[in-house]
């Protein structure tokens, strides 16, 4: 049902978000940043994440110039980050908003392209960390804020890699995989007890300094900027995908 010619003909009303509160994660690059203004554009109050002020600033003044809803920042570093620190989460966001609804687990770190046989144990940790450890606890934390909404949707930004495994991806792929089927578990825990949601999209090659970094000779003009697959965070964020839970999308099929 949801085919690409479901998303090439989807168009989300302007009011698609109003009032929505939304975090994402990664907000200050890339596809964070890009979901994070399409959400805005669309009503939400989007709480930027990420570990550099300086770029969350930047698209928070951005949203700003741009007078849509007033977001907020909360920097934190995920490779560092504990369970206290993710309770601090929950206690600001508590008592500014009272609810959370929606959560976009975007932020990743790709790591060395080496074989499994080099890789270093410090980068494997730390992948491990940021790419699956930060959504789980983040999730745990923030879990009774989406149930304080009426209609809440956690998304993830997945990868091929974590689909099918690929030499020389490491612990990108590994953890790809992991939160793939974290999304897949969540999804089925909450099925039946809550308004909860959980899906997951794979971009494809999208025009991000992640992806210059993973393939340095390709020409980013051969490659969709992120604008270019919007729709599908629109459509899993906004109330057009109420009842749509443990999917996973692929927003560049072949």
């Amino acid at each position: 049902m949801y085919d690409k010619d479901f998303f090439a003909r989807y168009r989300p009303p302007a009011s698609l978000l109003d009032d929505k509160v939304i975090l994402v994660t990664g907000a200050g690059d890339g596809i964070g940043k890009t979901t994070a203004l399409t959400f805005a554009n669309y009503g939400a109050t989007v709480i930027l994440l990420g570990r550099t002020l300086q770029k969350l600033e930047a698209v928070y003044d951005q949203i700003e110039r741009a007078g849509q809803p007033q977001p907020a920042i909360f920097p934190m570093n995920l490779e560092g980050a504990t369970e206290h620190d993710y309770q601090a989460m929950y206690n600001s966001i508590n008592e500014e908003f009272g609810r959370l609804d929606g959560l976009l687990h975007n932020a990743a770190e790709l790591g060395p392209r080496t074989p499994l046989a080099h890789y270093p144990l410090s980068d494997w940790e730390k992948l491990v960390r940021v790419n699956l450890t930060a959504p789980f606890l983040m999730t745990q934390a923030l879990l009774p804020l989406l149930n304080n909404a009426t209609d809440a949707s956690i998304v993830f930004t997945g990868s091929s890699v974590g689909l099918r495994g690929r030499a020389y991806w490491g612990a990108y792929a590994v953890t790809k995989a992991g939160a793939e089927n974290l999304m897949q578990t969540l999804a089925d825990e909450l099925a039946d007890t809550t308004h909860i949601r959980v899906n997951s999209i794979n971009p494809g090659g999208t025009r991000t300094r992640m992806r210059a970094s993973a393939y340095p000779a390709e020409d980013p003009e051969t490659v969709k900027p992120a604008e270019a697959i919007m729709a599908h965070y629109l459509f899993l964020m906004g109330g057009d995908s109420a009842g749509v839970s443990g999917k996973q999308f692929d927003a560049q099929p072949k």
